[in-house]
């Protein structure tokens, strides 16, 4: 709480939009208690607008949305599992969210870089990429090549085809890579491109093109 306060002084603010409990597996029951119930009173006396989670599997989100007290978290930020490369957060998750109106921000569409530089020695993490994912990889490049679209632009649009979905977060070193995703984010992606690569077992048959810019 001291931290909070410090913070809102050095920001010049007296509420923040969103504070998120990171990695809540990694304590459960302080976070889905203590750490929880310390957000909702700081969302009950506006010094926070909304809480929320932000989780690496989407099975402790699901825990925790299930676990906590009434009124829960308001959006989950969930990185690297509702991407083109991994869609895990689809099996229960992402239905949850919908069910209860609580937002899903999408994190890790890019996988650490995997989908734009599979290569080794790229940032993405692995000495060697698993010979199913590095496959996968290539067609997601494949048919945006065939359709004249950007993979970047494909894996930033895809996660708003789920209607949970409220928006994606991208990191950014400069002003000009907020302007590179701005731009990749309002590219056209024709509806081939994506029913392509449902044919291709890229993306799932439920799926649905997300809205155009």
């Amino acid at each position: 709480m001291r931290s909070l306060e410090g913070s809102l002084d050095r920001l010049g603010l007296n509420s923040v939009d969103v504070l998120h409990i990171h990695d809540p597996e990694q304590d459960f029951p302080r976070s889905v208690g203590d750490a929880y119930r310390a957000l909702d009173d700081l969302r009950r006396a506006g010094v926070v607008r909304a809480v929320s989670l932000g989780v690496n599997h989407a099975d402790v989100a699901v825990r925790f949305l299930r676990e906590a007290p009434a009124p829960g978290p308001d959006c989950v930020m969930l990185a690297g599992r509702w991407s083109l490369l991994d869609q895990s957060g689809l099996t229960e998750l992402l239905p949850l969210c919908q069910e209860r109106g609580v937002a899903v921000l999408a994190a890790g569409v890019l996988q650490s870089g995997l989908l734009v530089d599979p290569g080794p020695g790229a940032p993405h993490g692995y000495e060697r990429v698993p010979p199913a994912l590095a496959a996968r990889v290539r067609t997601v490049h494949e048919v945006c090549a065939r359709h004249g679209v950007p993979p970047m632009a494909a894996a930033l649009q895809f996660p708003f085809g789920h209607p949970a979905v409220t928006a994606v977060v991208v990191g950014a070193r400069s002003p000009a890579e907020i302007e590179e995703s701005a731009a990749l984010l309002a590219c056209p992606v024709p509806a081939r491109l994506w029913s392509d690569l449902r044919d291709a077992d890229v993306i799932p048959p439920s799926w649905q093109p997300p809205p155009g810019p």
